[in-house]
Formats: structure tokens, sequence, C-alpha cells
């Protein structure tokens, strides 16, 4: 286990997965990031790559080829390099190797680097293609919070404040993971979402048009929660583990297959194409109060 700290915080990682652990906010004297808890869910902030959700069949096509990968890919359960670390900040980087290739014939490098800053964590995801053709991707975050976050409340205390007024509906799940064709009306001229266990049920809320580009977790009976800032991540999650006290707020760049997809990596929704030799970054924020 890594850790960064500054006056104010103290967030512990792991090579395994490039993944926070905990967010420790010395003032506060609260952990905001879920615990962990294997009788629910064993994870605290995957990271999502090199796809997001699942394939239909677990399989895609690429070139004539199929290749087999389990929901979210590779990147979560992968074990990372720490390249570069300084008083503030941890770079941990990932590049193809044999295990890789196997399920993926593309040659990256995928680094994610945590900086701390007062009471703001940031989160960047780096990815270089490194080969010789288009690399072909998805990535995104999936962090998991506590809620609720102070003793005396409890998890239907707290709402999701969005920073814009929302009319945006949620795709469906099919029972296989699949995004179903058409949203059905969720968020209607409003920039608040209650809470509730059972809001979670039929799994994760995914969106496709949201305006916002932050989502905090706050309640009316505390002063205390957190903001997360997201730009130029097209599609969101949000997610529960059945009964479970955390929220996950998951901005993605790619989104699992739909229904009706041609399991053809190249034609997969929100796949990103990356040109030879160049870069593609996005960075994700949060603020803990």
């Amino acid at each position: 286990m890594l850790t960064l700290s500054n006056e104010t915080l103290e967030v512990s990682f792991n090579h395994q997965g490039a993944e926070i652990l905990s967010i420790y906010n010395k003032q506060t004297q609260l952990n905001y990031l879920w615990n962990g808890d294997p009788a629910y869910w064993p994870k605290t902030s995957p990271v999502l790559f090199p796809i997001i959700g699942g394939l239909k069949d677990t399989t895609y096509h690429y070139k004539g080829n199929s290749y087999q990968m389990g929901r979210h890919g590779f990147g979560r359960e992968s074990v990372y390099e720490v390249t570069k670390q300084t008083e503030n900040s941890i770079t941990f980087t990932l590049v193809a190797n044999e295990k890789t290739l196997s399920v993926y014939p593309f040659q990256f490098k995928f680094s994610v680097k945590h900086e701390i800053l007062k009471n703001n964590i940031r989160v960047t995801y780096i990815v270089e293609n490194s080969g010789d053709e288009d690399l072909l991707f998805s990535v995104g975050a999936h962090p998991a919070f506590k809620v609720p976050l102070v003793d005396g409340t409890t998890f239907s205390d707290y709402y999701l404040l969005f920073n814009e007024t929302e009319n945006a509906g949620k795709y469906p799940l099919s029972k296989d993971g699949l995004i179903e064709k058409n949203s059905i009306p969720f968020l209607i001229n409003t920039n608040k979402l209650p809470l509730t266990k059972e809001l979670f049920y039929n799994d994760a809320l995914v969106f496709k048009e949201l305006k916002s580009n932050s989502i905090s977790i706050v309640s009316d009976k505390t002063t205390h929660g957190l903001k997360l800032v997201f730009d130029n991540f097209p599609f969101m999650g949000i997610w529960n583990f059945k009964d479970a006290n955390f929220v996950c707020i998951e901005p993605w760049c790619g989104i699992a297959d739909a229904i009706d997809t041609t399991q053809q990596l190249a034609e997969k929704e929100g796949i990103n194409l990356l040109p030879i030799g160049e870069t593609f970054q996005r960075t994700w924020s949060i603020e803990v109060f």
C-alpha cells in the first residue's frame, strides 16, 4: 500500500489496479471511500480499461479474430508499476504484455496519475498508442463513496446534487448487463436525486445525456459530503451493490455493449480511436468537505 498525505488528506493506493483504497480527511476525521467489505463488494475505486461494462457473451471481434474479456476489462485486476512519485502525486503505469495481448491485441501504455491538493484528489488517465495501428479502447472510473458518511445519518438522508438542471432518461440494463436501445424518463427538470437502496435493485443507473460536469453527495442533516467533477466523460453510471452502504459515481469514456451490438470492437458504442503515436488524457477530481 502506498500513501499520499498533506495537511488535510491522507490517501492510500494499491499497486493492483492503481486503485484508491481510502480517502481520509484529517480535519473532518472522515473516510469518504467505501471500505471494500467483501460481504458486499470487495472493490473501492477500480479503474476501468480497456472496456467498460460487459461484452455480449464476453466476446468481441477485431480483424477477423474473436477475443474474450470480462466485465470492465483487465485494468482493475492488473498490477501496475509506480513510474513517478512526488510529495503530492503518484503515477501508476501498465504496458501491454503477453497476458494483455492474449485478450486485447494492441500495444499501449496506460498511466493513472493521482494528485492531492488541499482537500482535492485529481485522477488523470493517460493512454498512449505505442503500436503500429490505431488503438481502440474505453476508460473510466468506478469510485465507491461511503453512504451514510456521518454517524447518526442514514442512506436515505443523502441525495445526489447535479450542477445543472437535468432532463435525462436512464438506459436500462438487460439481465446480461447489456444496454437496452431506448431510455426511460428518469431525471425530469431537476438537479436532485434522493438516494434509496431500492433505486439500485435493478442494477446501475446509466446515462448518456447529462448536462452536468459535477455530481455531489450531500445531506440536509450534515455539512459534510463530497463533489466529483468530470469533464469530457460522455457517459455516467451510478450504482450500489444491493443494500450496501455506498454509492458509485462513475464517469466513463465508453459504455457496455448494447443489446443489438455487432460485437465488432471498431463499431462498439463509445469506443475511442487513438492514432499511432498519439496520447489520450482525461481527468476527474474529488473535493471532500
